[in-house]
């Protein structure tokens, strides 16, 4: 016993010690690999894009559809929906993103997950935060979409809960990062059918027991990077709504959009 509480403390004096020198060799890697912009390559000043890319980023703004966030084509008014939300509603009641899914966001969205740009999360985040500031405004819990543990583990990190993480630090509104669960590890959702992949997370989500307080009663905010389909959302949604959740509004970093549509 004793032995282990030495080691411990060792193990303690030692990252203390080399905290230091583990800043100086970060600082020192910046200056001799500048950071590259996700989308060229260039090198930036900063984190994010260069102005060149950031030029050609589509930002969503009104006039879009108040329930589903599909931007439109022209200002119809208030309350005006899209075809979509009025023929094929979701479980979840609002969806908003800050920007469409184009090479650009693809660019970023793919650089955060598989190229372990960390660095972009809290730019997309703030970003994020802006576009979805009516959603915030009053949620109580904000529930990243999770990973099973098999792509958590081999991926390292869930970049559904980085981006939460910069929304809760910009808006004030508490994660919740055990609140949902994907309890069945389903196949990715590239190539298939919009049949194919609601049938793919069919029962793929569940609030587990311990975490149902944190979810019954309460407005949500489900986050995640990319809304292409809706599915993996959607099912999301139907299991904290089963969980005894208020309401469950979705807020994503980019957003497939076919066309810009007409109002309904």
């Amino acid at each position: 016993m004793q032995e282990a509480i030495a080691k411990s403390v060792n193990a303690a004096r030692l990252a203390r010690v080399a905290a230091p020198f583990r800043a100086v060799f970060r600082r020192a890697l910046d200056v001799a690999l500048p950071t590259l912009c996700p989308a060229c390559r260039e090198p930036v000043g900063g984190n994010g894009l260069c102005a060149p890319c950031w030029s050609k980023l589509s930002l969503i703004a009104p006039p879009y559809c108040e329930r589903l966030g599909i931007p439109f084509a022209y200002d119809p008014g208030p309350g005006v929906l899209s075809l979509q939300a009025i023929t094929d509603p979701p479980a979840y009641h609002r969806a908003r993103a800050a920007v469409r899914y184009d090479d650009i966001a693809r660019a970023l969205v793919h650089a955060l997950k598989y190229g372990d740009r960390l660095d972009l999360a809290p730019t997309m985040g703030r970003w994020m935060a802006r576009a979805g500031r009516e959603l915030l405004t009053g949620a109580d819990v904000l529930v990243p979409v999770p990973l099973h543990w098999r792509r958590l583990w081999a991926r390292r990190f869930n970049q559904s809960a980085l981006l939460a993480k910069t929304i809760a630090e910009e808006s004030g509104v508490a994660v919740a990062g055990a609140a949902l669960k994907r309890v069945k590890a389903t196949a990715q959702q590239v190539g298939l059918s919009q049949a194919e992949r609601a049938q793919n997370v069919q029962g793929a989500f569940r609030v587990p027991t311990e975490c149902k307080a944190e979810v019954a009663g309460r407005r949500l905010v489900l986050i995640d990077d990319v809304l292409t389909s809706g599915a993996t959302s959607d099912a999301c949604a139907r299991a904290l709504l089963r969980a005894g959740a208020r309401s469950v509004d979705l807020l994503v970093f980019a957003r497939v959009v076919d066309a810009v549509q007409a109002p309904i």
